[in-house]
């Protein structure tokens, strides 16, 4: 017997609601309908296995930036199944169901995050695509997608059209979302990974909360009380209104982001005439103040001064901005052709950039002890940072002098050593003498050296009193003070530590004291 009868039940709640239920709700098999939710929503080692074969297509897709790629991991994605068994569990107030599908649920994912995350781990692709950055900033539009897609998902169960389904895995894109977090946990980008996981979330709600929704209009549900009713309505609009302002937010910022773009362009367009061209133009909304850089052709005659173009930049866009602008001026006369070699020998220039950036990085790595990939390039600011490897024998002085050989190659480009957490130097000064000699020195400019590369504020120096300075100090507290003078010309605040004899090693200290 129907366990949800509808038809001959029909209660006066008004023409359509009852016009509804007779044209729509009373051919629904709510028996079988249920029966299916509940037998796709659970373990099984199917649904393990394509877990992993989506998860493993779908970062593949995402490190070859293959969007053909990509749909095949959401053809096969089985995350659909137990989301929508959520949502009938959340509509018919069936706790169990509900643990049972979000015990699915939740082990799909961390199966599909580990599997993806492996594979990128072994694989020689790392670099950050146009497929993978476009997973990483959710807004408004993806939970719209999630909840027309959802919509249509339920009715597609509902009305026994399942075959449907996977069209609609196709539009919700679970498991892309997924092998992002993957791709940003193995290599530890949390910028990625935490909006890859924000849109992940979004979706499987959004399809959760939308599958119940349908449910309730479809009949099921219909034998809960007035105040299990009020309290699905209560926590459906909570949710939905929770993440729509957040997702609402963002998408206004990126609309502000793409005018913000176009101002620029117009206005260096304007200023530098018909003639001229804007052939590159990269705007850095994350920098404070924003930073624009751009590329212009113009006549020679159409110069402006970078300074100009900037305060107009920041007039016209009501913040600050910086501006690096290369300016590629044409002699009067100049014809298109010569404004495309002019285009095609900067595009050159920039793969000779890149080519060279490609070996201070293998330089860099290399005396670091790691591979290239971990070396930090800055194009803009030709700044290069690595923390090294631990090298046997290595101490920090080694660390500094190899930053200085690799500056000196590669000059022009200020390249950073991070050594790795080691004691500093000792420092030696002759019996009964409280002046530093050269090598002395020397050793107190590399544990400041080191100070700074380990983001620390201050070094504890032994013999310094924590007091005012005695009237007549002794010989500790002189070569105390010695030490903290050179301290304090390269940056770095002297701490008071117990004294030593006549072997002194600066050591790290918590500087928060010193903030107060």
């Amino acid at each position: 017997m129907n366990d949800h009868p509808v038809s001959g039940t029909l209660r006066s709640d008004g023409a359509f609601v009852a016009a509804w239920r007779q044209a729509f709700v009373s051919g629904v098999d709510h028996d079988s309908v249920i029966a299916r939710v509940n037998a796709e929503s659970g373990w099984s080692g199917r649904y393990l296995f394509m877990i992993a074969m989506s998860a493993g297509i779908a970062v593949l897709g995402l490190l070859l930036s293959s969007p053909a790629v990509v749909i095949g991991a959401m053809l096969i994605s089985p995350l659909m199944s137990p989301i929508l068994g959520l949502g009938f569990g959340l509509t018919l107030f069936d706790f169990v169901e509900v643990r049972r599908a979000g015990a699915a649920l939740l082990g799909g994912a961390v199966l599909g995050v580990a599997f993806a995350a492996l594979i990128v781990l072994v694989s020689p692709l790392k670099e950050p695509t146009a497929e993978i950055l476009a997973r990483t900033r959710p807004n408004l539009f993806d939970l719209l997608v999630a909840l027309f897609a959802a919509l249509a998902g339920s009715f597609a169960i509902i009305r026994g059209r399942g075959e449907t389904i996977t069209g609609v895995a196709i539009a919700t894109a679970l498991m892309p979302p997924l092998a992002t977090v993957g791709y940003g946990l193995a290599t530890w980008n949390m910028p990625v990974l935490g909006g890859a996981l924000a849109l992940f979330v979004t979706n499987f709600v959004t399809i959760a909360l939308s599958a119940t929704v349908m449910a309730r209009l479809y009949g099921f549900g219909h034998t809960l009380s007035p105040r299990q009713s009020w309290a699905q309505v209560m926590v459906l609009v909570t949710v939905f209104v929770a993440m729509a302002i957040p997702l609402g937010y963002a998408l206004a910022r990126i609309g502000r982001e793409a005018v913000t773009v176009t101002q620029v362009r117009a206005l260096l367009g304007d200023r530098f005439g018909a003639q001229s061209r804007v052939t590159q133009l990269d705007v850095d909304f994350a920098a404070r103040p924003i930073a624009v850089r751009a590329v212009v052709i113009a006549p020679r005659d159409r110069s402006v001064p970078t300074p100009k173009v900037r305060d107009e930049l920041a007039t016209a866009l009501g913040e600050p901005v910086t501006l690096q602008l290369d300016q590629v001026l044409l002699q009067p006369g100049s014809s298109a052709l010569d404004a495309q070699l002019v285009e095609l020998a900067q595009a050159k220039a920039a793969e000779a950039s890149a080519g060279r950036e490609t070996e201070i990085a293998h330089l860099v790595a290399l005396v670091a002890g790691v591979a290239d990939d971990q070396v930090t390039i800055d194009r803009g600011h030709q700044r290069a940072q690595v923390t090294a490897h631990p090298l046997p024998g290595a101490s920090v002085v080694s660390y500094r002098a190899l930053e200085a050989r690799v500056r000196a190659v590669e000059d022009g480009w200020d390249i950073t050593v991070v050594p790795p957490l080691q004691p500093l130097p000792e420092i030696t000064f002759a019996d009964e003498i409280d002046a530093l000699d050269d090598a002395g020195r020397q050793s107190v400019e590399t544990s400041a050296w080191a100070a700074h590369r380990w983001n620390v504020r201050a070094l504890g120096v032994p013999g310094m009193s924590a007091g005012a300075t005695p009237a007549r100090p002794g010989l500790a507290e002189r070569r105390a003070l010695a030490i903290a003078a050179v301290l304090n010309r390269n940056g770095i605040r002297a701490q008071p530590q117990p004294a030593a004899g006549q072997h002194f090693r600066l050591a790290l200290v918590d500087d928060q004291a010193g903030d107060q």
